[in-house]
C-alpha cells in the first residue's frame, strides 16, 4: 500500500490505489446500511472523518440512530470500541482513569497503579457529550488531538487508529452543556443528524419491529485504516486549491481585510470569532479523501466545497447580532462560500 513516502509515478499505480480505496469506503458504506436506513450524508461524513484520521460530531435530536451508527461501524472496523455515557456527574477520571493503590499479595508492599479508564480503546463513543459539564468534556481533549493521555505526570499513548465519535443535542434541550470553544475545534467534522423521510421511516419501522435483526459484519482492520490513512494524506493538492480553502478559512475572520464582503459583509456583521487554522486542516484532509471517493488522486475546488459546511460550521462563533437576527452558522457560511471565489483573483491582504 502506497505511503506519503512512497513514489507514484505510473497513472496504472495511481488508479489501483484509488479504486482499492473507493471498493473499500463502498464496502464499509454498504455494511452501515444493512442497519442504518438512510442518512447517507451521515455515514459517509463518518467515514470522511476515520480515513481523513479525526474526529466527528454528531448533532441531531435524540432517537434519529447515532448512537447505532457509531456501534455498526466499530462492528465493521473489528477495532476495540468503548461508549462513555457523558451524564452531569461523570467526572474527567471516569474517562480517562485514575491511579489506585494496589497491594502485592506475596510482600504487602503498596503502590499506586494506573487503571485506564474507557478511552482506552480505538473507537471511542462520546454519547450525549454535551449533558456533562465543561470539566469533564475537557478531559478528552488531550486525547483527541495528541493520541495520548496524561495522568500524575505520565503520559499514556493510545493504540492507532484512535478516533473519538461523540452525539449532542441541540443545545436548546434541557439538561444540556455547550462545549468548549476548544472542543469543538477538535473536531474535524460537525454532522447534523436530520429526521428520516417517509419511506426510510418505513423501513425503518419494518427493520426494528419484525423478526429479522440485521447484523453488520467486519469489513477491514485497523492496519488496513492505517494504510488508507496514509494514503489520504499523500493525494495531491494543487496550489490554487490550498489557495481556495485558505481563503474560505479567511474570509470567516472578522475586522481584516479578508472578511467576506467587505466592511459590510455578514463576516463583520455577525462573526465574534473567525475559524482556526484547524478548520484549513480539515478542508484540505477532508477534500482529499472525498478525492479519492471519486476515483482521483488530487483535490478540485467541488471537493472543498463538498465538505466546507461540516468543517466549518462549529468553528464560526457568531455575535449577538446574528441571535437577534436568527442567523445560524450554517447560513453564514453559505453565505462565506457564495462570497470567496473559487478563482486565484487577488484579494486585499492576500497575495494570489
Amino acid at each position: 500500500m502506497a505511503t506519503p513516502n512512497d513514489n507514484i509515478d505510473t497513472p496504472q499505480e495511481v488508479r489501483a490505489e484509488c479504486e482499492a480505496f473507493r471498493e473499500t469506503f463502498t464496502q464499509l458504506r454498504n455494511e452501515i446500511g444493512k442497519v442504518m436506513v438512510g442518512q447517507q450524508p451521515v455515514v459517509d461524513g463518518v467515514l470522511v472523518c476515520l480515513f481523513a484520521g479525526g474526529n466527528v460530531l454528531l448533532e441531531g435530536v435524540p432517537g434519529l440512530g447515532k448512537t447505532l451508527l457509531v456501534r455498526t461501524l466499530a462492528t465493521t472496523l473489528s477495532l476495540p470500541f468503548n461508549r462513555i455515557q457523558f451524564t452531569p456527574d461523570l467526572m474527567p477520571a471516569d474517562v480517562i482513569g485514575t491511579n489506585i493503590v494496589s497491594e502485592d499479595p506475596d510482600t504487602g508492599k503498596r503502590s499506586f497503579e494506573f487503571q485506564q479508564g474507557p478511552i482506552f480503546a480505538q473507537v471511542v463513543l462520546a454519547d450525549e457529550i454535551n449533558r456533562a459539564t465543561p470539566k469533564t468534556q475537557s478531559a478528552l481533549l488531550e486525547a483527541m488531538q495528541e493520541h495520548s493521555v496524561t495522568v500524575a505526570g505520565k503520559t499514556y499513548t493510545l493504540n492507532e487508529p484512535f478516533l473519538v465519535l461523540a452525539t449532542q443535542n441541540p443545545i436548546e434541550q434541557e439538561g444540556t452543556y455547550p462545549l468548549p470553544e476548544a472542543q469543538m475545534d477538535r473536531f474535524l467534522l460537525k454532522v447534523d443528524v436530520g429526521y428520516a423521510q417517509l419511506e426510510d421511516l418505513m423501513e425503518i419501522i419494518d427493520r426494528t419491529t419484525g423478526a429479522d435483526n440485521p447484523v453488520a459484519s467486519p469489513i477491514v482492520s485497523g492496519e488496513r485504516i492505517l494504510e488508507m490513512q496514509q494514503l489520504v494524506r499523500s493525494v495531491v493538492v494543487a496550489p490554487h486549491v490550498k489557495q481556495y480553502a485558505a481563503r474560505l478559512v479567511l474570509a470567516t475572520h472578522p475586522e481584516t481585510d479578508t472578511a467576506a464582503g467587505g466592511p459590510n459583509g455578514p463576516t463583520n456583521r455577525y462573526v465574534r470569532c473567525g475559524v482556526s487554522p484547524r478548520g484549513a486542516q480539515a478542508l484540505i484532509l477532508a477534500g482529499k479523501v472525498r478525492a479519492l471517493t471519486a476515483g482521483r488522486f488530487h483535490v478540485s475546488y467541488q471537493d472543498i466545497q463538498d465538505v466546507a459546511m461540516s468543517c466549518l460550521r462549529h468553528r464560526v462563533l457568531l455575535n449577538f447580532e446574528a441571535e437577534a437576527d436568527r442567523v445560524d452558522a450554517d447560513a453564514l457560511v453559505a453565505e462565506i462560500m457564495k462570497l470567496t471565489p473559487t478563482q486565484p483573483t487577488a484579494m486585499a491582504g492576500l497575495n494570489s
